[in-house]
């Protein structure tokens, strides 16, 4: 880990609506001339506020060009005050992350599960500018009471447009081949060879994406008794948003509230979220439901189906 400096209070300082929000807040200082490594002023209130972290030599960039196979540095201003390097990918236990038969972790650290239903489509996040939808796929084997599910697929909507991002339906999986799609003029960055990519919506979200499937064994251990026709091909992913108001709402979403308490057990194996009747959009690409409170711009340009109308080339 990098050496940590401290810094005058009298530096410039970006005020967030919330604390969890400016957790991992960074400004980066300078490059070292000689090694090219990155450094960054932290902004998180805390014990790290106003440190300057750098990058070690074995990771010196937050962003490397090969990133396919070169780790990049990451830099935490929480607690822990650290820097380390890591391939970047969606990191299931850290903020912001949904993955698994739906477990989120939300803004404030704490981890539950929510269901949602097969085939049926929830808001994550709600905000004035950000509205993103997740499609659940699943299965019901016989004798049981709820369907096991998973993401399928997120549209995204923000200003007039929509992304989509989802899996591709597998029935066999395999490693080189890519099941992720993606639709709309963003900026789309590989973070593997196949099936990882981030996607930044300047100012609005980060999000990294991993198209994983359920294996032999998950499907064993777990009990799901899936088809043999359908690997369940779906999303792991991790979002950052800079700009969340303190009104957001959505399954993920209204845990980045500053006033926001988790009604989850803590402690049980499976912490439960409900909200299935406040989240619950009639389509994939609706930004209606219960508590929803984003609108589309009059502008928004679709195909007929809905979708926008331009796929993005992510090779």
């Amino acid at each position: 880990m990098a050496p940590k400096k401290r810094i005058p209070q009298t530096a410039s300082n970006h005020r967030c609506r919330s604390e969890r929000s400016r957790v991992n807040t960074l400004h980066t200082v300078r490059q070292d001339a000689w090694n090219w490594a990155e450094r960054a002023l932290c902004l998180a209130r805390g014990r790290c506020i106003f440190n300057i972290l750098q990058c070690p030599k074995q990771c010196p960039q937050r962003k490397p060009r090969n990133n396919l196979k070169v780790k990049g540095c990451f830099i935490d201003c929480s607690r822990r005050c650290e820097t380390t390097c890591k391939y970047r990918k969606p990191n299931c236990n850290g903020y912001g992350s949904v993955c698994y038969d739906p477990r989120f972790v939300g803004g404030d650290g704490v981890m539950f599960y929510f269901h949602g239903a097969k085939n049926g489509d929830f808001a994550l996040v709600s905000d004035d500018d950000l509205h993103i939808n997740a499609h659940f796929i699943g299965s019901r084997p016989p004798g049981r009471s709820r369907d096991f599910t998973w993401v399928q697929g997120l549209a995204i909507m923000f200003d007039s447009h929509t992304l989509v991002v989802s899996a591709k339906r597998v029935s066999k999986w395999n490693d080189s081949d890519d099941a992720l799609f993606i639709q709309w003029d963003v900026v789309v960055e590989r973070t593997d060879i196949t099936n990882s990519v981030k996607v930044t919506v300047e100012g609005l979200l980060e999000m990294d994406i991993k198209v994983t499937p359920i294996g032999e064994e998950e499907d064993r251990v777990h009990g799901y008794h899936l088809p043999s026709d359908d690997a369940f091909a779906h999303l792991e992913m991790q979002f950052k948003f800079p700009k969340l108001t303190d009104k957001v709402e959505g399954v993920l979403g209204k845990t980045y509230r500053p006033d926001y308490v988790s009604p989850v057990k803590i402690g049980v194996p499976m912490p439960m979220m409900g909200g299935e009747d406040k989240y619950r959009t009639p389509s994939f690409l609706s930004t209606l439901c219960a508590a929803c409170h984003f609108k589309h711009p009059n502008s928004i340009t679709t195909t007929d189906t809905g979708v926008a109308a331009t796929t993005v080339d992510v090779a």
